[in-house]
């Protein structure tokens, strides 16, 4: 069996040593490296090839990839590198390894093109600067040949490990059963549905409501898929840590169904969550899990791939056993895993981990998104970024003298930005030129700056450098699916302001993340409608959609709109009495748990202090501004079996979804709101935007993410096939058929018992 590697994990794997490093400053993005590698070759003779694709077989290695350009006329093969800063800050077990990848690809070359000698060139490419340094060594085919040879003899027993790790994998999936005796009504719906997507290699949306399983419906069939598709990993993605728990419980199930379970599952840490030493910088001159962390990498590597699943608590335990860091420890691993559980950051962002392995080594991926509705506000939040003007101010109070004129000129170009603006809020069509160009110039003295005091560590100086950079990148990108926009605050005679690059349309970021997998599903209980979705993600033209049937039966949960009920701004003090009334009803007829969901803290602070004047004797807790995780649990906490209170809450905060209270821990919800977002500026901005795109401004601004908030809401209180509850939807506007048309097709919404 031939085992295929890509020349740059091959030669991280056998010629990367030493320690960790950050100290050489961020790397530019993919984005700045395309566009880096775009102007290099540029300046090239006419018959200078790109992208050279070279391969060649050594006993049963495949090694494989691209070559970055190579120059007929001067024999010279190059391999680009794009940074930032001082290059003699490079730490040089970084060019060791440069000069190893350009190695690899000089034999190839030399093999496919029948050469006696070459000319490796690592060319580094200075983003800021624009200008290059080339380094050129002259190298016979022998010894090149020589060179090849010893990184895929060092790599043989690993990759022999790795074949025997797939064939029993694969021959384990082939065989494995679902770890019930039964699939859940909707469950098999959904499963034989993402088994047929993944097997046709297209993308499946999945509106599968609570309580079906969803989680191991959509994982095991995907892993089922795996063999006869030859994929080389499943993604788990998820917006929560509920999610990736779920993830790894299915995992444990399907585990504990199996005699023998050679399967990888990596869990996906957040850096500041894994990260054991916060205070210490990330090189091994500061922290001691970073030095030498080459080094110790194949005992840890080999260590950590008999931990199934290798969850946050057991990464942490390999990696301290072996003195390497947790976070960069479970990065290497992705490379060896099966099955790896993370954010959806990890494959949708501009940076992400696993988008970029995958192109690389040209992985055969399956992808599970769950919770796929939070994907569209995530995504927005991941393609747009601010600058603060008061950061600024206090950055050149502070900023050292070779900084500080460059900021000077920034915040110069900024007070023109808005000089003329009366509003407190403007969008401005364009990007300022001169303004991008002073950020862009702020942005490389603060870069060489860091070169030449590496242990710098000044929070503000880095927020507001990090800020920048995210603002520069996105500025290359900006286009109709985004706005740039002024937001003025007045202080005395002074003025400041925030500049935001807001993605108002996710879909031109995300498509090629959809493109790029053999198949993804996207499962959800609320992925009504289709459209809208398919709009904002960019999903594939012959993307699948199912709606899966309920496992819950009508008279399970009684549905009552009052529809004599305004929550409006301006109906909201005449509202109260109503919605005291119906609670206490309700509560008293079935003494229970019960969740009440507001559109504000405003507008819950009214209604607790009537509930609480009118039914002094029930129980009731509310969800406060800014809650610590400690504070969230109690209030979760108080929601016991056999419990009575009611516990009030906004909507679409963190009590609107991702918690399960089944049974009689929680028996019914109040909903008085629609959910709709604000009206302001911004989300009128997004109003018009989506009528100008797609025809559907108000649907697409607000009313689709408001229903979706109040589904998943209503979505806590029936969570097995046991449960029965209550939900009340307070507001008249429930009523109307264009609304009612987004509630779940089980539900049988009637007009509330106090409907009058």
């Amino acid at each position: 069996m031939t085992y295929p590697i890509a020349v740059r994990t091959l030669t991280e794997f056998t010629a990367k040593t030493g320690s960790l490093d950050l100290r050489f400053t961020p790397s530019p993005t993919a984005q700045e490296g395309i566009a880096g590698h775009a102007v290099v070759t540029a300046r090239r003779s006419p018959d200078y090839k790109k992208e050279v694709a070279l391969s060649l077989e050594y006993k049963h290695l495949l090694v494989r990839g691209r070559a970055d350009g190579y120059d007929p006329a001067a024999n010279r093969i190059e391999e680009i590198k794009t940074y930032r800063g001082d290059l003699g800050r490079m730490p040089e077990n970084h060019r060791a390894l440069h000069w190893a990848q350009v190695k690899v690809y000089g034999w190839l070359l030399c093999k496919q093109m029948q050469l006696q000698e070459v000319t490796l060139a690592l060319v580094y490419y200075d983003i800021g600067s624009q200008r290059e340094t080339v380094l050129e060594e002259r190298y016979g085919a022998e010894a090149l040949q020589q060179f090849f040879e010893e990184q895929c003899e060092r790599f043989l027993a690993w990759s022999e490990q790795e074949l025997a790790h797939r064939a029993a994998r694969d021959a384990m999936l082939t065989a494995l059963r679902f770890p019930h005796a039964d699939f859940r009504p909707g469950q098999r719906h959904l499963a034989e549905s993402v088994y047929r997507a993944a097997s046709a290699g297209r993308c499946l949306v999945a509106e599968a409501p609570t309580g079906i399983g969803k989680t191991v419906g959509a994982l095991f069939p995907m892993l089922k898929a795996c063999p006869g598709q030859q994929l080389d990993k499943v993604f788990f993605l998820t917006a929560k840590t509920s999610g990736r728990s779920l993830a790894l419980e299915a995992v444990g199930k399907l585990r504990a169904s199996e005699t023998v379970f050679p399967l990888r599952v990596l869990e996906m840490v957040a850096r500041d969550k894994a990260c054991e030493h916060p205070d210490k910088a990330c090189h091994g001159d500061s922290c001691q899990l970073a030095q030498g962390f080459y080094d110790k990498l194949p005992q840890a590597r080999a260590a950590a791939l008999n931990v199934v699943p290798l969850d946050r608590q057991a990464l942490r335990a390999v990696a301290l056993d072996h003195a390497v860091c947790p976070y960069y420890l479970s990065q290497e691993l992705v490379r060896w895993s099966d099955v790896v559980v993370g954010d959806f950051n990890y494959f949708f962002d501009s940076t992400a981990l696993l988008h970029g392995l995958s192109a690389i080594n040209q992985w055969r991926t399956g992808v599970l998104v769950d919770e796929a509705h939070n994907l569209v506000e995530r995504a927005r939040a991941m393609y747009s970024a601010s600058l603060v003007q008061e950061s600024l101010a206090a950055l050149r109070r502070t900023a050292p003298a070779s900084v500080k004129g460059a900021l000077d000129k920034l915040n110069r170009q900024w007070n023109g930005l808005h000089k003329e603006q009366d509003a407190s809020y403007a969008v401005q069509e364009s990007l300022p030129a001169a303004f991008i160009h002073a950020l862009q110039q702020a942005i490389s003295a603060m870069t060489e700056y860091m070169a030449d005091n590496p242990a710098h560590a000044d929070p503000a100086f880095l927020d507001f450098y990090f800020d920048a950079l995210q603002f520069s990148r996105l500025a290359d990108s900006f286009d109709a699916h985004s706005l740039f926009d002024i937001t003025l605050r007045q202080h005395g005679r002074r003025r400041t302001s925030t500049l935001c690059l807001r993605n108002l349309i996710p879909a031109p970021f995300l498509r090629p993340r959809f493109a790029q997998p053999h198949s993804a599903t996207l499962f959800s209980a609320t992925m009504n409608p289709w459209n809208f979705y398919h709009d904002m993600l960019g999903l594939p033209d012959n993307t699948a959609y199912i709606e899966v049937e309920s496992p819950f039966t009508p008279d399970q949960l009684q549905v009552h709109i009052l529809d004599k009920v305004s929550t409006r701004y301006h109906d909201r003090a005449r509202s109260l009495s109503d919605i005291v009334a119906v609670m206490g009803k309700q509560f008293r007829a079935r003494p229970g748990n019960y969740l009440a969901f507001f559109s504000s803290f405003d507008y819950l602070q009214q209604v607790l202090a009537e509930f609480r004047s009118r039914h002094p004797d029930i129980t009731a807790w509310e969800q406060t501004r800014r809650m610590e995780e400690a504070e969230r649990d109690a209030f979760i906490g108080r929601f016991t079996a056999g419990g009575q209170g009611i516990g009030f809450a906004v909507l679409g905060g963190v009590f609107g979804e991702g918690i399960d209270l089944p049974g009689d821990r929680l028996i019914g919800a109040f909903i008085a709101t629609l959910g709709l977002p604000q009206l302001n500026p911004v989300n009128e901005r997004l109003r018009e935007r989506m009528q100008a795109s797609f025809g559907a401004g108000y649907d697409y601004a607000y009313l689709f993410p408001g229903m979706q908030k109040v589904v998943q809401a209503a979505g806590r209180v029936i969570r097995t096939p046991s449960d029965h509850g209550v939900v009340y939807l307070m507001d008249d506007r429930f009523a109307r058929a264009e609304v009612r048309r987004l509630l779940p097709a089980w539900w049988q919404a009637g007009r509330g018992p106090d409907s009058n």
